[in-house]
Protein backbone atom coordinates (compact mmCIF):
# COMPACT_ATOMS: atom_id res chain seq x y z
CA UNK A 1 0.00 0.00 0.00
CA UNK A 2 1.45 3.37 -0.94
CA UNK A 3 1.65 6.31 1.49
CA UNK A 4 -0.98 8.72 0.04
CA UNK A 5 -3.37 5.51 0.49
CA UNK A 6 -2.41 4.93 3.80
CA UNK A 7 -2.66 8.72 4.44
CA UNK A 8 -6.12 8.58 2.96
CA UNK A 9 -7.58 5.48 4.68
CA UNK A 10 -6.20 7.10 8.40
CA UNK A 11 -7.97 9.95 7.38
CA UNK A 12 -10.81 8.19 6.62
CA UNK A 13 -10.77 6.54 9.81
CA UNK A 14 -10.36 9.64 12.02
CA UNK A 15 -13.44 11.09 9.96
CA UNK A 16 -15.54 8.52 10.84
CA UNK A 17 -14.51 8.27 14.70
CA UNK A 18 -14.71 12.00 14.73
CA UNK A 19 -18.28 11.89 13.44
CA UNK A 20 -18.89 9.07 16.32
CA UNK A 21 -17.47 10.90 19.12
CA UNK A 22 -19.88 13.97 18.24
CA UNK A 23 -22.62 11.97 17.68
CA UNK A 24 -21.93 10.20 20.99
CA UNK A 25 -21.50 13.64 22.85
CA UNK A 26 -25.21 14.42 21.08
CA UNK A 27 -26.52 11.07 22.52
CA UNK A 28 -25.12 11.56 26.26
CA UNK A 29 -25.78 15.61 26.81
CA UNK A 30 -28.49 16.47 24.35
CA UNK A 31 -30.85 13.60 23.66
CA UNK A 32 -30.13 12.11 26.94
CA UNK A 33 -31.43 8.55 26.16
CA UNK A 34 -31.66 5.96 29.44
CA UNK A 35 -27.91 4.81 30.33
CA UNK A 36 -28.73 1.12 28.81
CA UNK A 37 -29.67 2.83 25.64
CA UNK A 38 -26.81 5.44 25.60
CA UNK A 39 -23.79 2.59 26.20
CA UNK A 40 -25.78 0.45 23.52
CA UNK A 41 -25.26 3.15 20.94
CA UNK A 42 -21.92 4.06 22.01
CA UNK A 43 -20.23 0.54 21.55
CA UNK A 44 -21.82 0.18 18.28
CA UNK A 45 -20.63 3.59 17.50
CA UNK A 46 -16.97 2.80 18.31
CA UNK A 47 -16.62 -0.64 17.39
CA UNK A 48 -17.90 -0.02 13.84
CA UNK A 49 -18.40 3.39 13.44
CA UNK A 50 -19.48 3.42 9.41
CA UNK A 51 -22.41 1.15 10.33
CA UNK A 52 -22.62 2.71 13.71
CA UNK A 53 -23.17 5.72 11.90
CA UNK A 54 -25.81 4.68 9.25
CA UNK A 55 -27.76 2.73 11.90
CA UNK A 56 -28.04 6.36 14.61
CA UNK A 57 -29.19 7.78 11.15
CA UNK A 58 -31.62 5.42 10.50
CA UNK A 59 -32.68 4.05 13.57
CA UNK A 60 -31.96 6.76 16.55
CA UNK A 61 -34.36 10.22 16.15
CA UNK A 62 -36.40 11.14 18.42
CA UNK A 63 -39.77 12.42 17.28
CA UNK A 64 -41.95 12.73 20.49
CA UNK A 65 -40.93 16.94 19.91
CA UNK A 66 -43.02 16.53 16.47
CA UNK A 67 -46.11 16.09 18.43
CA UNK A 68 -47.74 13.98 15.09
CA UNK A 69 -51.03 13.55 16.68
CA UNK A 70 -51.88 16.72 17.33
CA UNK A 71 -55.44 17.45 18.86
CA UNK A 72 -57.28 21.01 18.55
CA UNK A 73 -58.50 22.77 21.15
CA UNK A 74 -62.01 21.90 20.92
CA UNK A 75 -61.18 18.74 20.57
CA UNK A 76 -58.95 19.35 23.87
CA UNK A 77 -62.06 20.77 25.15
CA UNK A 78 -64.69 17.79 24.60
CA UNK A 79 -62.58 15.12 25.35
CA UNK A 80 -60.64 16.45 28.59
CA UNK A 81 -63.94 17.07 29.85
CA UNK A 82 -65.91 13.69 29.26
CA UNK A 83 -62.91 12.04 30.94
CA UNK A 84 -62.53 14.04 33.74
CA UNK A 85 -66.04 13.80 34.70
CA UNK A 86 -65.20 10.37 34.53
CA UNK A 87 -62.85 9.93 36.49
CA UNK A 88 -64.03 12.17 39.02
CA UNK A 89 -66.76 9.83 39.76
CA UNK A 90 -64.61 6.84 40.00
CA UNK A 91 -61.97 8.90 42.99
CA UNK A 92 -65.68 10.02 44.87
CA UNK A 93 -67.05 6.62 44.65
CA UNK A 94 -69.80 7.57 42.92
CA UNK A 95 -68.74 5.29 39.91
CA UNK A 96 -71.02 2.10 39.58
CA UNK A 97 -69.05 -0.85 38.19
CA UNK A 98 -70.56 -3.76 36.51
CA UNK A 99 -68.55 -6.41 37.58
CA UNK A 100 -66.09 -7.15 40.69
CA UNK A 101 -62.93 -7.27 38.93
CA UNK A 102 -63.40 -3.36 37.70
CA UNK A 103 -64.17 -2.21 41.03
CA UNK A 104 -61.47 -4.16 42.31
CA UNK A 105 -58.92 -2.88 39.88
CA UNK A 106 -60.16 0.60 39.84
CA UNK A 107 -56.62 1.88 40.64
CA UNK A 108 -55.51 0.85 37.49
CA UNK A 109 -58.09 2.15 35.51
CA UNK A 110 -57.49 5.86 37.05
CA UNK A 111 -53.87 5.48 36.26
CA UNK A 112 -54.67 4.50 32.41
CA UNK A 113 -56.96 7.36 32.66
CA UNK A 114 -54.19 10.46 34.06
CA UNK A 115 -51.09 8.70 32.12
CA UNK A 116 -53.10 7.82 28.23
CA UNK A 117 -56.49 9.85 28.25
CA UNK A 118 -58.00 6.44 28.20
CA UNK A 119 -61.96 6.32 28.71
CA UNK A 120 -63.26 3.58 30.21
CA UNK A 121 -66.58 1.69 28.85
CA UNK A 122 -68.04 -1.29 30.59
CA UNK A 123 -70.91 -2.11 27.88
CA UNK A 124 -68.74 -4.27 26.00
CA UNK A 125 -69.54 -7.96 24.36
CA UNK A 126 -66.07 -9.47 23.62
CA UNK A 127 -65.35 -12.52 21.48
CA UNK A 128 -62.04 -14.25 21.64
CA UNK A 129 -60.10 -15.52 18.40
CA UNK A 130 -56.90 -17.87 18.15
CA UNK A 131 -57.03 -19.41 15.00
CA UNK A 132 -56.14 -17.18 11.67
CA UNK A 133 -59.44 -18.77 9.81
CA UNK A 134 -61.30 -17.97 11.86
CA UNK A 135 -60.89 -14.56 12.54
CA UNK A 136 -60.43 -14.02 8.93
CA UNK A 137 -63.66 -15.00 7.95
CA UNK A 138 -65.75 -13.10 10.73
CA UNK A 139 -63.47 -10.27 9.69
CA UNK A 140 -64.40 -10.44 6.06
CA UNK A 141 -68.07 -11.37 7.07
CA UNK A 142 -68.32 -8.00 8.81
CA UNK A 143 -66.41 -6.06 5.71
CA UNK A 144 -69.17 -7.82 3.59
CA UNK A 145 -72.18 -6.71 5.57
CA UNK A 146 -70.89 -3.36 6.68
CA UNK A 147 -73.06 -0.40 5.76
CA UNK A 148 -71.84 2.90 6.09
CA UNK A 149 -67.82 2.76 7.15
CA UNK A 150 -64.37 0.59 7.25
CA UNK A 151 -62.10 1.72 8.96
CA UNK A 152 -58.67 -0.65 9.17
CA UNK A 153 -55.02 -0.78 9.62
CA UNK A 154 -52.85 -3.02 9.71
CA UNK A 155 -49.39 -3.34 10.26
CA UNK A 156 -48.57 -6.12 7.27
CA UNK A 157 -50.35 -6.54 4.64
CA UNK A 158 -48.89 -9.31 2.50
CA UNK A 159 -49.38 -9.74 -1.38
CA UNK A 160 -50.73 -12.73 -1.12
CA UNK A 161 -53.83 -14.62 -1.02
CA UNK A 162 -54.98 -13.63 1.42
CA UNK A 163 -53.99 -9.79 1.34
CA UNK A 164 -55.59 -9.58 -1.93
CA UNK A 165 -58.71 -10.71 -0.81
CA UNK A 166 -58.94 -8.20 1.95
CA UNK A 167 -58.19 -5.19 -0.87
CA UNK A 168 -60.50 -6.67 -2.97
CA UNK A 169 -63.60 -7.50 0.05
CA UNK A 170 -62.72 -2.86 0.19
CA UNK A 171 -62.91 -2.24 -3.03
CA UNK A 172 -66.09 -4.17 -3.39
CA UNK A 173 -67.92 -1.74 -0.49
CA UNK A 174 -66.09 1.01 -1.70
CA UNK A 175 -68.18 0.39 -4.95
CA UNK A 176 -71.58 0.36 -2.83
CA UNK A 177 -71.11 3.83 -1.53
CA UNK A 178 -69.55 2.49 1.88
CA UNK A 179 -66.35 4.80 3.09
CA UNK A 180 -63.39 2.83 3.56
CA UNK A 181 -60.18 3.83 4.54
CA UNK A 182 -56.88 2.18 4.77
CA UNK A 183 -54.14 2.34 6.44
CA UNK A 184 -50.67 0.52 6.10
CA UNK A 185 -47.15 0.85 7.59
CA UNK A 186 -45.15 1.65 4.50
CA UNK A 187 -42.52 -0.98 5.68
CA UNK A 188 -44.25 -3.28 7.04
CA UNK A 189 -46.20 -3.62 3.96
CA UNK A 190 -43.81 -2.99 2.02
CA UNK A 191 -44.90 -5.42 -0.58
CA UNK A 192 -48.32 -3.77 -0.68
CA UNK A 193 -47.74 -0.95 -4.46
CA UNK A 194 -50.21 1.99 -5.05
CA UNK A 195 -50.97 -0.25 -8.60
CA UNK A 196 -52.84 -2.88 -6.22
CA UNK A 197 -54.69 -0.20 -4.60
CA UNK A 198 -55.82 1.83 -7.87
CA UNK A 199 -59.32 -0.29 -7.69
CA UNK A 200 -59.94 0.91 -4.26
CA UNK A 201 -59.28 4.71 -5.22
CA UNK A 202 -61.22 4.55 -8.49
CA UNK A 203 -64.20 3.12 -6.42
CA UNK A 204 -63.98 5.49 -4.23
CA UNK A 205 -61.92 4.19 -1.17
CA UNK A 206 -59.30 5.80 0.37
CA UNK A 207 -55.47 4.39 1.49
CA UNK A 208 -52.30 5.82 2.96
CA UNK A 209 -49.21 4.94 3.83
CA UNK A 210 -47.64 5.48 8.02
CA UNK A 211 -44.40 7.10 7.51
CA UNK A 212 -43.55 6.46 4.26
CA UNK A 213 -40.06 7.10 2.58
CA UNK A 214 -38.71 10.34 1.37
CA UNK A 215 -37.91 8.75 -1.98
CA UNK A 216 -40.95 6.43 -3.34
CA UNK A 217 -39.20 3.49 -4.87
CA UNK A 218 -36.41 3.28 -2.48
CA UNK A 219 -38.49 1.73 0.56
CA UNK A 220 -35.77 0.74 2.63
CA UNK A 221 -33.80 4.28 2.22
CA UNK A 222 -36.41 5.50 5.16
CA UNK A 223 -35.28 7.72 8.21
CA UNK A 224 -38.29 6.49 10.03
CA UNK A 225 -37.45 3.24 9.46
CA UNK A 226 -37.21 2.32 13.42
CA UNK A 227 -40.49 3.98 13.84
CA UNK A 228 -43.34 1.72 12.54
CA UNK A 229 -47.10 1.64 13.39
CA UNK A 230 -47.38 -1.68 14.28
CA UNK A 231 -50.86 -1.72 15.54
CA UNK A 232 -54.04 -4.07 13.80
CA UNK A 233 -57.15 -2.50 14.42
CA UNK A 234 -60.35 -2.47 12.41
CA UNK A 235 -63.65 -0.49 13.00
CA UNK A 236 -67.20 -1.01 11.03
CA UNK A 237 -69.86 0.85 11.23
CA UNK A 238 -68.89 2.08 14.15
CA UNK A 239 -70.41 -0.70 16.27
CA UNK A 240 -67.71 -3.66 15.46
CA UNK A 241 -63.77 -3.56 16.35
CA UNK A 242 -60.81 -5.86 15.87
CA UNK A 243 -57.74 -5.12 17.89
CA UNK A 244 -54.81 -7.61 18.69
CA UNK A 245 -52.03 -9.56 17.27
CA UNK A 246 -52.86 -10.97 13.85
CA UNK A 247 -51.33 -9.14 10.69
CA UNK A 248 -52.47 -10.15 6.90
CA UNK A 249 -50.82 -12.85 4.92
CA UNK A 250 -50.72 -16.29 4.16
CA UNK A 251 -48.35 -17.14 7.19
CA UNK A 252 -51.05 -16.24 9.69
CA UNK A 253 -53.31 -18.59 8.80
CA UNK A 254 -50.64 -21.46 8.94
CA UNK A 255 -49.57 -21.65 5.71
CA UNK A 256 -45.81 -20.91 5.89
CA UNK A 257 -43.36 -23.83 5.26
CA UNK A 258 -40.87 -21.91 7.67
CA UNK A 259 -43.56 -21.18 11.05
CA UNK A 260 -46.45 -23.86 10.49
CA UNK A 261 -49.10 -23.05 13.04
CA UNK A 262 -49.27 -19.67 13.88
CA UNK A 263 -50.66 -19.26 17.22
CA UNK A 264 -52.18 -15.57 17.71
CA UNK A 265 -55.15 -13.57 20.00
CA UNK A 266 -57.51 -11.54 18.54
CA UNK A 267 -60.34 -10.03 19.85
CA UNK A 268 -63.32 -8.79 18.00
CA UNK A 269 -65.54 -6.19 20.42
CA UNK A 270 -68.97 -4.61 20.32
CA UNK A 271 -70.19 -1.69 22.77
CA UNK A 272 -68.71 1.57 23.34
CA UNK A 273 -65.09 0.96 23.31
CA UNK A 274 -65.43 0.17 19.83
CA UNK A 275 -65.51 4.55 19.80
CA UNK A 276 -62.35 4.73 21.45
CA UNK A 277 -60.12 2.04 19.30
CA UNK A 278 -61.81 4.09 16.16
CA UNK A 279 -60.49 7.22 17.76
CA UNK A 280 -57.48 5.98 17.67
CA UNK A 281 -57.62 5.28 14.12
CA UNK A 282 -58.78 8.61 12.89
CA UNK A 283 -55.54 9.83 15.12
CA UNK A 284 -53.08 8.02 13.18
CA UNK A 285 -55.35 8.08 9.74
CA UNK A 286 -55.45 12.29 9.85
CA UNK A 287 -51.76 12.46 10.28
CA UNK A 288 -50.80 9.67 7.33
CA UNK A 289 -53.61 10.97 4.66
CA UNK A 290 -53.74 14.77 5.69
CA UNK A 291 -57.53 14.34 5.88
CA UNK A 292 -59.18 17.00 7.91
CA UNK A 293 -61.65 14.71 10.37
CA UNK A 294 -63.01 15.70 13.57
CA UNK A 295 -61.85 13.38 16.51
CA UNK A 296 -64.82 14.19 18.91
CA UNK A 297 -67.26 13.13 15.90
CA UNK A 298 -67.00 9.44 16.55
CA UNK A 299 -68.06 9.49 20.00
CA UNK A 300 -71.65 11.18 18.72
CA UNK A 301 -72.79 7.87 17.14
CA UNK A 302 -75.07 5.67 18.91
CA UNK A 303 -73.36 2.61 20.03
CA UNK A 304 -75.83 -0.43 21.69
CA UNK A 305 -74.52 -1.65 24.88
CA UNK A 306 -73.77 -5.20 24.01
CA UNK A 307 -72.51 -6.39 27.47
CA UNK A 308 -70.57 -6.44 30.75
CA UNK A 309 -67.17 -5.97 29.90
CA UNK A 310 -64.83 -3.16 30.94
CA UNK A 311 -62.00 -2.03 28.69
CA UNK A 312 -60.12 0.47 28.18
CA UNK A 313 -58.23 0.78 24.77
CA UNK A 314 -54.45 2.56 25.84
CA UNK A 315 -51.75 3.20 22.90
CA UNK A 316 -48.21 4.51 23.22
CA UNK A 317 -45.56 5.24 20.19
CA UNK A 318 -42.29 7.23 20.48
CA UNK A 319 -44.39 9.98 19.44
CA UNK A 320 -44.99 10.73 23.75
CA UNK A 321 -41.86 10.16 26.65
CA UNK A 322 -44.43 8.32 28.12
CA UNK A 323 -44.44 4.52 27.79
CA UNK A 324 -48.10 4.12 28.53
CA UNK A 325 -48.60 0.31 28.05
CA UNK A 326 -44.91 -1.04 29.93
CA UNK A 327 -46.70 1.08 33.20
CA UNK A 328 -50.50 -0.27 32.70
CA UNK A 329 -48.19 -3.70 32.78
CA UNK A 330 -46.08 -2.76 35.62
CA UNK A 331 -49.11 -2.03 37.59
CA UNK A 332 -50.92 -5.25 36.84
CA UNK A 333 -47.75 -7.00 37.52
CA UNK A 334 -46.80 -5.16 41.06
CA UNK A 335 -50.37 -5.57 42.13
CA UNK A 336 -50.63 -9.35 41.35
CA UNK A 337 -51.80 -11.26 44.38
CA UNK A 338 -52.00 -15.13 42.65
CA UNK A 339 -50.62 -15.83 38.85
CA UNK A 340 -49.22 -14.03 36.20
CA UNK A 341 -49.73 -15.24 32.54
CA UNK A 342 -47.69 -13.83 29.71
CA UNK A 343 -47.33 -14.88 26.61
CA UNK A 344 -45.49 -13.16 23.73
CA UNK A 345 -43.14 -13.83 21.14
CA UNK A 346 -40.35 -11.31 22.25
CA UNK A 347 -39.16 -11.00 25.90
CA UNK A 348 -37.11 -8.46 26.30
CA UNK A 349 -37.70 -6.53 29.35
CA UNK A 350 -36.29 -3.49 30.86
CA UNK A 351 -34.86 -3.52 34.25
CA UNK A 352 -38.35 -2.28 35.78
CA UNK A 353 -40.14 -4.83 34.70
CA UNK A 354 -37.76 -7.78 35.50
CA UNK A 355 -37.57 -6.53 38.63
CA UNK A 356 -41.59 -6.04 39.13
CA UNK A 357 -41.67 -9.94 37.79
CA UNK A 358 -38.91 -10.82 40.31
CA UNK A 359 -40.55 -9.59 43.47
CA UNK A 360 -44.03 -10.74 42.42
CA UNK A 361 -42.01 -14.53 42.16
CA UNK A 362 -40.71 -14.42 45.27
CA UNK A 363 -44.00 -12.71 46.50
CA UNK A 364 -45.30 -16.07 45.90
CA UNK A 365 -47.12 -15.00 43.08
CA UNK A 366 -47.42 -18.25 40.23
CA UNK A 367 -45.68 -16.97 37.37
CA UNK A 368 -45.63 -18.06 33.95
CA UNK A 369 -44.03 -16.89 30.71
CA UNK A 370 -44.90 -18.56 27.39
CA UNK A 371 -42.16 -18.03 24.37
CA UNK A 372 -42.21 -19.37 20.99
CA UNK A 373 -39.62 -22.13 19.84
CA UNK A 374 -38.47 -20.87 16.94
CA UNK A 375 -36.95 -17.12 15.89
CA UNK A 376 -38.05 -14.92 13.26
CA UNK A 377 -35.75 -12.49 14.57
CA UNK A 378 -32.38 -14.03 15.85
CA UNK A 379 -31.06 -11.16 18.14
CA UNK A 380 -34.67 -10.90 19.54
CA UNK A 381 -34.54 -14.34 20.57
CA UNK A 382 -31.03 -14.82 21.98
CA UNK A 383 -32.21 -11.97 24.01
CA UNK A 384 -35.45 -13.18 24.82
CA UNK A 385 -33.26 -16.64 26.10
CA UNK A 386 -31.18 -14.72 28.08
CA UNK A 387 -34.29 -12.73 30.31
CA UNK A 388 -36.47 -15.77 30.65
CA UNK A 389 -33.29 -17.43 32.08
CA UNK A 390 -32.85 -14.65 34.54
CA UNK A 391 -36.30 -14.99 35.84
CA UNK A 392 -36.39 -19.09 35.91
CA UNK A 393 -33.45 -18.98 38.34
CA UNK A 394 -35.77 -16.68 40.04
CA UNK A 395 -38.66 -19.35 40.70
CA UNK A 396 -40.81 -18.36 37.17
CA UNK A 397 -42.04 -21.00 35.18
CA UNK A 398 -41.33 -20.35 31.49
CA UNK A 399 -42.64 -22.65 28.98
CA UNK A 400 -41.84 -22.44 25.03
CA UNK A 401 -44.55 -23.35 22.53
CA UNK A 402 -43.74 -26.40 19.75
CA UNK A 403 -46.82 -26.00 17.77
CA UNK A 404 -45.39 -23.81 14.96
CA UNK A 405 -44.85 -20.08 16.30
CA UNK A 406 -46.57 -18.48 19.19
CA UNK A 407 -47.25 -14.15 17.87
CA UNK A 408 -50.07 -13.96 20.51
CA UNK A 409 -49.34 -10.70 23.19
CA UNK A 410 -51.45 -11.17 26.61
CA UNK A 411 -51.30 -10.84 29.78
CA UNK A 412 -53.43 -12.22 32.22
CA UNK A 413 -53.41 -11.33 36.31
CA UNK A 414 -55.45 -13.05 38.96
CA UNK A 415 -57.83 -14.07 36.97
CA UNK A 416 -59.33 -10.66 36.80
CA UNK A 417 -57.77 -8.20 34.33
CA UNK A 418 -55.86 -8.86 31.18
CA UNK A 419 -54.14 -7.02 28.07
CA UNK A 420 -54.70 -8.01 24.62
CA UNK A 421 -53.06 -6.50 21.33
CA UNK A 422 -50.23 -5.39 19.25
CA UNK A 423 -47.59 -4.63 21.97
CA UNK A 424 -45.07 -7.23 22.66
CA UNK A 425 -43.41 -7.68 25.74
CA UNK A 426 -39.88 -5.68 24.51
CA UNK A 427 -38.18 -2.66 24.72
CA UNK A 428 -38.84 -1.52 21.13
CA UNK A 429 -42.66 -1.96 21.66
CA UNK A 430 -42.64 -0.25 24.68
CA UNK A 431 -40.84 2.90 22.97
CA UNK A 432 -39.73 2.87 19.08
CA UNK A 433 -43.29 1.43 18.24
CA UNK A 434 -47.14 2.47 17.81
CA UNK A 435 -48.87 0.19 19.80
CA UNK A 436 -52.67 -0.84 20.84
CA UNK A 437 -53.53 -2.73 23.75
CA UNK A 438 -57.07 -3.18 24.94
CA UNK A 439 -57.02 -3.90 28.41
CA UNK A 440 -60.18 -5.78 29.94
CA UNK A 441 -61.24 -5.98 32.99
CA UNK A 442 -64.11 -9.05 34.06
CA UNK A 443 -63.49 -12.28 35.86
CA UNK A 444 -65.51 -14.67 32.75
CA UNK A 445 -63.38 -13.15 30.31
CA UNK A 446 -60.25 -12.75 31.52
CA UNK A 447 -60.50 -16.62 32.61
CA UNK A 448 -61.25 -17.72 28.98
CA UNK A 449 -57.94 -16.02 28.53
CA UNK A 450 -56.46 -17.88 31.42
CA UNK A 451 -58.06 -21.05 29.84
CA UNK A 452 -56.34 -20.72 26.36
CA UNK A 453 -52.93 -20.37 28.44
CA UNK A 454 -53.44 -23.02 30.38
CA UNK A 455 -54.61 -25.23 26.80
CA UNK A 456 -51.55 -23.54 25.07
CA UNK A 457 -49.30 -25.29 27.88
CA UNK A 458 -49.71 -28.89 26.53
CA UNK A 459 -48.19 -27.95 23.14
CA UNK A 460 -45.02 -26.84 25.32
CA UNK A 461 -42.06 -28.24 26.98
CA UNK A 462 -41.30 -26.23 30.33
CA UNK A 463 -37.77 -25.02 30.16
CA UNK A 464 -36.22 -26.64 33.73
CA UNK A 465 -33.26 -25.06 35.26
CA UNK A 466 -31.18 -28.36 34.82
CA UNK A 467 -31.68 -27.63 30.84
CA UNK A 468 -30.97 -24.21 30.48
CA UNK A 469 -27.86 -24.71 32.37
CA UNK A 470 -26.62 -27.05 29.83
CA UNK A 471 -26.94 -24.53 26.64
CA UNK A 472 -23.50 -24.23 24.93
CA UNK A 473 -20.61 -21.73 25.08
CA UNK A 474 -22.09 -20.36 21.46
CA UNK A 475 -25.84 -19.91 22.86
CA UNK A 476 -24.19 -18.21 25.69
CA UNK A 477 -22.09 -16.18 23.53
CA UNK A 478 -25.28 -14.68 21.36
CA UNK A 479 -27.17 -14.56 24.53
CA UNK A 480 -24.86 -12.02 25.77
CA UNK A 481 -24.14 -9.92 22.73
CA UNK A 482 -27.77 -9.59 22.33
CA UNK A 483 -28.81 -8.48 25.75
CA UNK A 484 -26.06 -5.88 25.47
CA UNK A 485 -28.21 -4.47 22.13
CA UNK A 486 -31.49 -5.31 24.00
CA UNK A 487 -32.42 -1.12 23.69
CA UNK A 488 -31.55 -1.29 20.17
CA UNK A 489 -33.75 -4.20 18.99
Amino acid sequence: MSVANHFTLSNFFVILYAISFLIALTIIFIERKNPSAALAWLLILFMVPGIGILLYIFLSQNIYRQRIFRLTNYEHTILDSALQEQSSAIRRKEFSFSNEAAKKWQDMILLNQSYDDAFYTQNNMVTVFTNGSHKFESLLKDIREAKKSINIMYFIVKNDALGRALIHALTEKAKEGVEVRFLIDAMGSRQIRDSMLLQLRRAGGKFAYFFPPRIKFLKYVNLKLNYRNHRKIVVIDGQIGYIGGYNVGNEYLGKSKKFGNWRDTHLRLMGSAVQDINARFLLDWRFASGEDLLLPSVYYGEVCPMGSTGIQIVSSGPDSEKTQIKQSFLKMITSAKKNIYIQTPYFVPDVSLIEALRTAVYSGVDVRIMIPCMPDHMFVYWATLSYVGELLNDGARIFIYEDGFLHAKTVCVDGEVASVGSSNFDIRSFKLNFEANAFLYDESEVYKLESIFESDMASCKELTKSEYKKRSALIKFKESVSRLLSDLL
